[in-house]
C-alpha cells in the first residue's frame, strides 16, 4: 500500500474513532469497511480492526470510568458470560450471508429509533438487570461479537438503553469496557492471525488514539442523554451500512 493511501486510511480511521468513541464504541465495524475499501486482504482486516478496537475502547473506558459513566453491577454479568463465548466464536468462520442481513436490519431499526425519537429513552428510568437475564444475554452478545470480529458494544449499548438497564451516558462506559474484554477474547481466538497484521498498523493506531481523544472529550463536555442517543443512532446506521457493504 502506498504512503498516500496509508495517510487517507489513517485520516478516515481517526474520523471514525472520534465518532464511535463518543458513544463508548471502538469502531471495528467502520475499520473493517475502511480497510476493505483500501484493499487490505480479508485475513488482515479482522485482527487489525480488533487491535484498533481495543485501543479506542480502552481509552474510552478509562475516561468514562473516571467521569463516573459506568456501573459495575450492569457490566460484570455481561462481561463474565461474553468472554468465553467471544473466544470460542472467534475461532469459527460462519458464512457471512447468514448473519449479515439480520445484523444490518437490527442495527438499522435501532438507528432509526435513536435518530428520530431519542427523547423516549433519554428520560427513561434505569435499573440493573438481574444476573439471570444478563448472563445469557452477555453470552449471546459475546458469541455475536466473536463471529463478526467486532467488540460487541454496537449491540450492547442500544440494548442497555432500550431495556432500561442503564442511562445513555453510563451505557457509554459500560459498552467501552465490554468492547475491551470482548475484543481481547476475540483476538485470542484468532491468535494465529496476528502474524498477518499490516506493518503500517502503528500509524493507524496513532490516528485512532487522536480520534478517540477528540471523541471522548466531545462526549464528556458536550453531549447530554439525548445527544448521546442521536450520535448512537448515527453510529448504528453507519455500522448497518458497513455490514451490508
Amino acid at each position: 500500500m502506498g504512503e498516500s493511501m496509508i495517510l487517507y486510511l489513517a485520516l478516515a480511521i481517526a474520523s471514525a474513532a472520534a465518532l464511535y468513541s463518543s458513544v463508548g464504541h471502538g469502531g471495528a465495524s467502520a475499520y473493517i469497511a475502511l480497510m476493505a475499501l483500501a484493499g487490505l486482504a480479508p485475513d488482515d482486516v479482522r485482527p487489525a480492526a480488533l487491535v484498533l478496537n481495543i485501543v479506542v475502547a480502552g481509552l474510552g473506558a478509562f475516561r468514562f470510568i473516571r467521569a463516573g459513566r459506568f456501573d459495575w453491577r450492569v457490566f460484570w454479568p455481561f462481561a463474565i458470560a461474553a468472554i468465553p463465548t467471544a473466544f470460542l466464536a472467534g475461532r469459527i468462520d460462519m458464512p457471512e450471508h447468514i448473519y449479515r442481513p439480520l445484523l444490518a436490519f437490527a442495527l438499522a431499526a435501532a438507528a432509526l429509533r435513536y435518530l428520530v425519537w431519542p427523547q423516549i429513552d433519554a428520560i427513561k428510568p434505569s435499573a440493573p438487570p438481574s444476573p439471570r437475564v444478563a448472563l445469557p444475554a452477555g453470552a449471546a452478545l459475546g458469541a455475536l461479537a466473536g463471529l463478526t470480529g467486532i467488540g460487541g458494544g454496537v449491540y450492547l449499548s442500544p440494548l442497555l438503553v432500550f431495556a432500561g438497564w442503564a442511562d445513555p451516558q453510563r451505557a457509554t462506559g459500560i459498552a467501552a469496557c465490554f468492547i475491551v474484554v470482548n475484543s481481547l477474547a476475540g483476538l485470542a481466538g484468532r491468535a494465529s492471525s496476528l502474524a498477518s497484521l499490516p506493518n503500517f498498523l502503528p500509524w493507524l493506531v496513532a490516528a485512532a488514539i487522536i480520534g478517540a481523544l477528540i471523541g471522548t472529550t466531545w462526549s464528556l463536555k458536550g453531549l447530554n442523554h439525548a445527544g448521546v442517543l442521536r450520535v448512537l443512532g448515527l453510529v448504528l446506521g453507519i455500522a448497518a451500512a458497513a455490514i451490508i457493504a
